[in-house]
């Protein structure tokens, strides 16, 4: 299943925002939220300084909602959109075609955040695709795992641990010989 754009730009953006608390923490300054911020196109104000602690603060519940059953994530789903007044509205900027937002642009960043990751996982909920989603296959990390490939064979969080488990191989073949 192919989701749209702003579906994947979405959870791609709550993926790395949930990973970003592993050790090490790289989301603990104002410029590393703004990084953020730049990186995944959110529209509507910038952050200010204010914003970090309670971007930071959501990053676990968006890390239990990707790791949800199907049926434990809808309960989430639902609490994050009430709690928020969620409201869907059709939108277009910029050079982004019409799609989703259910909440304004001058809402805080966190807001943001939680209400469009909520929006897409509606569409990952709906498309039983929540296998997109798992835990690293590192021993050692926690990392969440976004698959959007065709094949889905995305095994690790971030080209740091595919690296790792490259090297791993690499070294258990070499001690083979």
């Amino acid at each position: 299943m192919t989701f749209a754009h702003d579906t994947a730009e979405a959870l791609e953006s709550g993926v790395f925002l949930s990973n970003s608390e592993l050790e090490p923490d790289t989301l603990t300054s104002y410029d590393e939220l703004v990084e953020f911020f730049d990186r995944f196109g959110y529209t509507g104000d910038r952050p200010v300084a204010a914003d970090l602690e309670p971007v930071r603060a959501i990053r676990t519940p968006l890390r239990r909602l990707f790791l949800a059953s199907r049926d434990d994530a809808v309960p989430q789903i639902n609490t994050i959109l009430a709690e928020q007044r969620a409201l869907p509205q059709l939108v277009r900027h910029g050079d982004v075609d019409w799609h989703i937002h259910a909440t304004s642009d001058d809402q805080p960043l966190d807001v943001r955040i939680l209400v469009e990751t909520a929006m897409a996982m509606i569409d990952v909920i709906r498309a039983d695709e929540l296998q997109r989603f798992s835990q690293c296959a590192m021993d050692d990390c926690e990392g969440v795992v976004l698959d959007l490939s065709r094949n889905r064979s995305r095994k690790y969080c971030t080209v740091t641990c595919t690296n790792r488990a490259a090297q791993a191989a690499f070294r258990a073949r070499q001690s083979e010989d």
